[in-house]
């Protein structure tokens, strides 16, 4: 069964979130810039495709982080993840997208990004 997180466990996940998401958004802007130069000009100050290869490593073992721990991975560009959760007995996911410092959103089970509405505060 999937992992239900309460308002109060996500938020607590919030700094170990915060933290990987940061070096993913890092991390993905520098294999971008390097896949880039290797397509375009063949050679990267960043290095060649070991140092390619190794960004992705990392990119994925962040991802699997999020995974681990429950948390649904929506999007990586820009990250966008869901923490499976219950309010006032409707199934919903709490919503946290990249660039948010908090996490302040949800939307039903059933609407996905579209129906998102802010989260009050307890």
């Amino acid at each position: 069964m999937d992992r239900i997180f309460t308002v109060e466990e996500a938020r607590a996940l919030m700094p170990a979130l915060l933290e990987r998401a940061d070096e993913f958004v890092s991390l993905r802007g520098d294999l971008a810039e390097l896949a880039r130069d290797l397509r375009e000009h063949g050679v990267s100050e960043s290095g060649g495709l070991p140092e390619a290869k190794a960004f992705e490593a990392r990119l994925d073992e962040i991802l699997g982080w999020f995974e681990a721990h429950g948390i649904e991975i929506k999007g990586v560009a820009p990250l966008l993840v869901d923490f499976p959760s219950v309010l006032d007995g409707v199934p919903v996911r709490l919503c946290w997208l990249e660039g948010d410092r908090d996490l302040a959103w949800y939307h039903r089970e059933d609407l996905g990004f579209a129906g998102r509405r802010p989260l009050r505060r307890a």
